[in-house]
């Protein structure tokens, strides 16, 4: 059986989450049966299938954040929360392309 894909906000909404440093703050559920990115009363709420065991968790958070920008995932840099459920990630405020 599939997997379901996992459901994201749009990237503007999650950017706009942001402080004026590219800040996010998000509250993760590891172990989750689902994955997912919410948002929820002004929270970012994300669900990751890991355990947190041996960093999984946190690698697979940083990992749906950019798939939810749209950015690589070596784009999104985890600042504070490596054992805690309450994390604090830089993301990039802006997908970056050249005017064609």
């Amino acid at each position: 059986m599939a997997r379901p894909r996992a459901e994201f906000p749009a990237a503007a909404a999650l950017r706009a989450m942001a402080d004026d440093e590219g800040r996010l703050a998000v509250r993760v559920t590891p172990g989750a049966r689902s994955e997912g990115i919410e948002i929820v009363e002004g929270r970012v709420l994300v669900k990751v299938r890991p355990r947190p065991e041996d960093g999984k968790a946190s690698a697979a958070v940083a990992d749906l954040l950019a798939q939810a920008l749209g950015v690589a995932p070596s784009a999104v840099e985890m600042l504070r929360g490596a054992t805690s459920r309450e994390k604090l990630f830089r993301i990039p405020l802006a997908k970056l392309r050249p005017e064609a």
